[in-house]
């Protein structure tokens, strides 16, 4: 069974995080809270389209760049 859209996504933003910063440093550039960032490279959060961009923004990526 093919996994879910959002743990594909969490992978992917884990992935491309690793390399750049830690979640914490993420979630500051971000403006969100660690435990969020957390709980979207499980797989366990929704998020907007807003938190992508904000996301891809504190990486310096593109939005498209965080898609599975």
């Amino acid at each position: 069974m093919e996994e879910k859209l959002k743990v594909r996504f969490g992978k992917k933003l884990r992935l491309i995080r690793k390399g750049k910063v830690s979640q914490e440093a993420l979630a500051d550039k971000a403006g969100l809270t660690r435990s969020y960032i957390g709980r979207i490279e499980r797989g366990k959060a929704n998020i907007s389209l807003e938190t992508l961009y904000k996301l891809a923004d504190a990486l310096a990526i593109a939005p498209g760049e965080l898609l599975p």
